[in-house]
């Protein structure tokens, strides 16, 4: 199946003329002349932006979420493919609405009317994984009803087969493969898209982050309706807002461009430090704004997640980087078992400044981060630093944030947005506050602990008494046992010494 899979990818590639792209190399131009004559026969009357947007509607969900990501790259895509690829962030061809039909028809086991007082046919939205209708409750109350595609798991288990095919090659025969991890990478890449395939998990996504951010200013997230949940139907709160991407109407509608860029920085570095759960789709399809300037996040299929030492470790950096601390960076990798144990700090600190120093004081609209995290990785190839699946989300969120900032303000100056807010942390983390924090946390469970205590000592001592008093045991049996041979031994031999008295 594998195999079918790869020749159908080859196959689309070569059906939309996608080998120009390879053959636009300056190395590689000359082959052009000779592969148009003989495919002669193709129609690439289309633009190649059109082209390739195409390709990947075909090839399924998890090209199209690679297209997704590449939108967001505006810095390091030609214009034309950039504008048809942000296409894929919400208008991915629909699957008929008979089809929606029948599928909500069997999850309710009720017709559709009796479900829903009013549903409207026609898909509001339609991306990879899912299309979205919207549609009235019997109490009057608006919702959205997210519905999955059918027959998708087949398709991507075929592409997550490749991909670690691929992997496994690559960690065979590239240097670099084992210490990249890509088999853990996909693995990662491929545990987050199961998620992504039920939506009940989905909406626990949304319930977590909605509660996360209750009553906040900054962002809106919908309230799920579990009464019309199902693994591959979701049911929430219809929300109303203009795309981020529209920032014209925005600015119509009196809303501060600056001001929403820095909100986002903010929204980004919340999730990550205070809450360490982050929405880790966040393309300009997924996210609105209201009347009132709050974000608003939809599609909750993709969440990061780390521990209480990644959030640390990351803070480190975060804080040292914007402080030009390079031998802080560096440290806190060696540190954190990133980098080797014995590597020269000194070294790794000059590499870093190497990189990150000439970025400073230019505006986002000056700096690429996708230039920046490949000077990085070319640099920390040198040292064997090894690459965190965890964080893999975390990166490809970043660069989305980037791609978000520089849409809405090329001028946002990251460092000075994002700075106050990591100190802050850090303080609460590592300083007074951040030990007073810690002791108001863990009081509820010392007020459990230590009225145990006395019960759990002296059942500590019987069970060191008891451990003692098996090992007596245990030397007292295989005491005896051996004076029970001896004895054997004894009587046997005097046993024989009558005999042969008798017989003599």
């Amino acid at each position: 199946m594998r195999l079918f899979r790869l020749i159908k990818i080859q196959y689309v590639a070569f059906q939309f003329g996608l080998d120009e792209f390879a053959l636009s190399h300056s190395r590689l131009r000359f082959l052009r002349v000779f592969v148009r004559t003989l495919t002669f026969w193709r129609k690439l009357d289309k633009p190649r932006g059109e082209r390739l947007r195409l390709a990947l509607e075909a090839l399924g969900p998890i090209f199209v979420k690679f297209g997704q990501m590449l939108s967001t790259r505006r810095d390091l895509l030609p214009q034309d493919i950039a504008d048809e690829l942000a296409k894929l962030q919400d208008q991915v061809p629909p699957f008929s609405s008979e089809l929606a039909l029948g599928i909500l028809e069997k999850v309710y086991e009720r017709k559709i009317h009796e479900v829903f007082f009013k549903f409207d046919l026609t898909p509001e939205a339609s991306a990879s994984v899912a299309q979205v209708h919207f549609a009235v409750l019997h109490d009057g109350t608006e919702v959205a009803v997210k519905i999955l595609r059918p027959n998708l798991a087949p398709i991507i288990m075929h592409d997550i087969a490749l991909l670690d095919t691929g992997a496994w090659l690559a960690e065979a025969v590239w240097s670099d493969g084992k210490r990249l991890k890509l088999r853990q990478v996909v693995s990662e890449f491929a545990r987050h898209l199961d998620d992504e395939l039920d939506l009940m998990r989905e909406a626990a996504n949304c319930s977590q982050l909605r509660r996360n951010f209750l009553d906040s200013p900054l962002l809106l997230v919908p309230e799920v309706y579990w009464d019309y949940c199902h693994s591959n139907v979701m049911v929430m709160e219809r929300v109303k807002g203009i795309p981020i991407s529209h920032v014209e109407t925005l600015k119509e509608q009196g809303i501060d461009i600056p001001q929403l860029a820095r909100v986002g920085v903010e929204i980004f570095f919340t999730q990550v430090f205070r809450d360490g759960y982050f929405h880790a789709d966040m393309h300009p399809g997924n996210i609105f704004v209201g009347q009132d300037g709050r974000y608003i996040a939809v599609d909750f299929g993709i969440m990061g997640t780390l521990s209480d030492e990644d959030k640390n470790y990351l803070a480190q950096n975060f804080l040292a980087f914007f402080r030009r601390d390079y031998g802080r960076v560096a440290q806190a990798h060696v540190e954190a078992g990133w980098a080797p144990k014995n590597t020269r700090v000194d070294d790794f600190e000059a590499a870093i400044r190497a990189v990150c120093e000439p970025i400073f004081d230019k505006p986002l609209k000056e700096i690429s981060f996708g230039r920046v995290l490949l000077q990085l990785f070319q640099a920390s190839r040198q040292f064997n630093v090894e690459i965190q699946p965890q964080l893999v989300l975390l990166q490809k969120t970043l660069l989305n944030i980037e791609g978000l900032g520089r849409d809405l303000d090329p001028n946002l100056d990251l460092w000075k947005t994002a700075k106050p807010f990591l100190e802050n942390w850090m303080s609460e983390q590592i300083g007074l506050r951040g030990f007073a924090s810690r002791v108001q946390k863990e009081a509820p469970n010392w007020a459990i602990i230590f009225p145990e205590f006395p019960r759990l000592i002296h059942q500590v001592l019987a069970e060191k008494r008891n451990h003692e008093l098996e090992k007596l045991m245990a030397i007292l049996v295989i005491e005896e046992k051996r004076q029970n041979r001896l004895l054997i031994l004894i009587v046997i031999l005097l046993t024989g010494l009558l005999i042969w008295q008798v017989l003599q």
